[in-house]
């Protein structure tokens, strides 16, 4: 069987996206047989897309994931049956039936399977068609389910860039796993069973090798000492460094022009994180001005300076309700 290429520029590195879809008018329709679907089919669409997970955090009425989409690389045929068969753990008769042609077709390479190798390849290593298949293949198991029909997601999925290192990637990373502590559920991400840190705590290797990716740490153990004082501050008292403040405080810290510590402000919804289109170093964000349509931005825009962001930048500065 010859081998079938990515269409990815192969001068194009690895990239990690953080992607975020809410519900249709944000309806908390999600209940913990949902949320484990979802989880579930998560990791397959990963798989089969060729994507790794970083982290995610899935909530009644949204979901965070944090993708890292590799360098383009060539794919078999067999690859490619292997992931077909991952998405497709049960197939249904027609399914199998229908692989049974495809492979026939492979070793002498058919129009069958020419159009189908195609098909594949569309979703292979691009983060638009691993959220477009996660979001169909959830709605059709949510609305079979639940005895509904119609629109489940309310719109497009949003999506930020994200440098693939440094701390713009660890501080993604753990403002993503503490939505659950954001929304009041837990005060410790580790005892939310639906976000990659709870996962990777509850003994999950590829959730831990995601958030050992964050540090570069080959060791679970080393690298869950340091997320955790990502999660909980650096402080003498980490408890202390991590408290959470009401909105009328953080009213007040910025009437005073003050700073709160980092893991403070992650315990707070931060728009920067999901629509400022690039998050990064400044040098890493400056690459990024002149793309995508972003003609009028004249510079990386850096954090406010109301906690110690260090050198982070985004490409979106914005106006109105950054924080709450």
């Amino acid at each position: 069987m010859r081998q079938a290429r990515i269409k990815v520029d192969a001068a194009v590195g690895e990239a990690v996206y953080h992607c975020m879809s809410r519900t249709v008018n944000g309806e908390r329709l999600f209940d913990d047989l949902a949320k484990e679907v979802l989880r579930k089919q998560l990791w397959l669409v990963a798989e089969f897309c060729g994507l790794e997970i970083v982290t995610y955090a899935i909530m009644s009425n949204h979901f965070h994931v944090l993708v890292r989409v590799p360098k383009a690389v060539n794919i078999t045929d067999e690859e490619l049956l292997r992931r077909f068969v991952v998405l497709h753990p049960k197939p249904t008769k027609y399914q199998s039936a229908r692989l049974e042609v495809i492979k026939s077709q492979l070793a002498s390479d058919g129009p069958e399977a020419v159009a189908w190798r195609g098909r594949q390849l569309a979703l292979m290593g691009d983060v638009s068609g691993f959220m477009r298949l996660l979001k169909q293949r959830f709605s059709v198991w949510f609305n079979k389910t639940h005895d509904r029909f119609g629109t489940l997601w309310s719109e497009r999925f949003k999506s930020v860039l994200v440098e693939p290192q440094g701390s713009a990637l660890r501080t993604m990373a753990a403002y993503i796993d503490l939505n659950a502590v954001r929304a009041g559920l837990v005060t410790d991400p580790k005892d939310y069973r639906f976000c990659g840190y709870g996962e990777a705590v509850a003994g999950n290797v590829r959730a831990q090798q995601g958030i050992a990716s964050v540090g570069n740490f080959k060791i679970w153990s080393k690298a869950q000492s340091a997320y955790r004082l990502i999660l909980f501050g650096t402080g003498s008292s980490q408890r202390e460094a991590a408290k959470t403040i009401s909105p009328d405080q953080f009213q007040q810290v910025l009437k005073q022009k003050g700073q709160l510590p980092l893991a403070t402000m992650l315990r707070m919804r931060i728009r920067y994180f999901s629509d400022g289109a690039v998050l990064g170093s400044h040098a890493f964000v400056a690459q990024h001005l002149h793309r995508g349509g972003h003609r009028r931005t004249r510079e990386a825009k850096l954090m406010p300076p109301v906690a110690n962001w260090g050198d982070l930048a985004t490409l979106r500065g914005l106006r109105k309700q950054a924080f709450g």
